[in-house]
């Protein structure tokens, strides 16, 4: 029972597909329209994560829409193919058919639930459709690789730069944002009294307790400098009030965070962490600069200057987070809590005109 239609959309436009889901809707769709008794259907392919191992989308017959499960990269985790499977059989599928694109080491895994039994034809289409998806495949594959590791060592701001293209020096972007910037103290002296896995393992520490709380209030994390932290919280989706309000909670977050970190160190015998966090709202400059055949992106403005001298302030002053006048005057009135102290007029090496500065206690 030939289904040219299905397989032609495999060799013809498969391939503009740009991930899992788009590209399993698309052939779940066109194999039920041609006759298969599908209530669901699963894709499972390896996802080249720090974190994550594989990565599998479960779409419904019934309501077309998809979701998508994550595989840790954990030895207790269960199988993506397990959980596919128990979630094709509770969706009502008395029989589930797997096929693979390629070899066990590197092929993906389609799996099919039907209302009956396949006949047949219809197994030796689904044969053909594994064969025919290899290709396609393949390519989101590589797309999926180069986009997670892209985000993994630049960030998704720059990662999608570079996949739009823009390889040469030019000056990118405005971004009005709430900024945050940290960074940890006596660090040089940290890193020479200690051997360099234990100095690893403290910046993974702080880096974790930093960059999780960014995440948990929708912020991101543009650069790593060093032991230093620069991360934003956009203002577009989200007005410049609530903008302020998630990155004051991340910094509330994060400076519990290091608490608790600390509390660990100091059990095991080594020393606690010193560290600032300076927040503040404008306007920055992220754009693609570096050599001819060599680039990077990187924040500039004076609104990168400031935060970067305002955490400056934060040991002699004796504070971990500080806030400009600027961030405290636009953070929703429910988010500046009353610990919020002012200190005074600073002036900030570098900066003109002296800034207004607060503190949480």
């Amino acid at each position: 029972m030939p289904l040219p239609s299905t397989l032609a959309f495999l060799v013809d436009k498969a391939i503009e597909e740009s991930d899992g889901e788009g590209f399993l809707t698309a052939l779940a769709t066109r194999l039920v329209a041609d006759g298969l008794p599908l209530v669901g259907a699963a894709l499972t392919q390896a996802a080249p994560h720090p974190i994550i191992e594989k990565r599998t989308w479960l779409w419904r017959a019934d309501s077309g829409k998809v979701i998508e499960a994550l595989g840790l990269a954990s030895p207790s985790a269960p199988s993506d193919t397990d959980i596919a499977r128990h979630w094709l059989i509770e969706l009502g599928g008395s029989i589930v058919h797997e096929t693979r694109t390629g070899d066990v080491s590197e092929g993906a895994i389609l799996a099919w639930a039907a209302s009956r039994s396949f006949s047949g034809p219809e197994l030796e289409l689904l044969r053909e459709v594994a064969r025919f998806a290899k290709a396609p495949l393949v390519a989101l594959a590589a797309r999926s690789t180069l986009a997670a590791l892209l985000t993994a060592y630049i960030g998704r701001r720059s990662a999608e730069q570079v996949l739009a293209g823009r390889l040469r020096r030019e000056s990118g972007e405005t971004i009005h944002a709430a900024l945050l910037y940290a960074d940890l103290r006596g660090f040089t002296e940290l890193s020479e009294r200690v051997p360099a896995k234990e100095v690893v393992a403290a910046l993974d520490g702080w880096f974790d307790r930093i960059a999780g709380a960014v995440h948990a209030f929708g912020g991101e994390v543009l650069k790593f400098i060093g032991d230093g932290v620069l991360a934003i919280f956009p203002i577009g989706e989200r007005d410049a009030a609530n903008a302020c309000a998630a990155a004051l909670r991340a910094g509330v977050a994060a400076r519990a965070g290091m608490a608790h970190l600390n509390q660990m160190r100091m059990e095991q015998g080594v020393p606690p962490l010193s560290f600032g966090i300076a927040l503040h709202l404008g306007e920055m400059l992220w754009g693609n600069i570096g050599t001819a055949d060599r680039l990077d992106f990187t924040a500039i403005g004076p609104a990168v200057n400031l935060v970067s001298r305002l955490e400056g302030l934060c040991r002699p002053l004796g504070h971990a987070v500080l806030l400009s006048e600027a961030f405290a005057a636009q953070a929703a009135p429910s988010a500046i809590p009353p610990s919020v102290i002012s200190l005074g007029q600073h002036q900030l090496y570098g900066i003109a005109e002296p800034c207004a500065v607060f503190a949480l206690k």
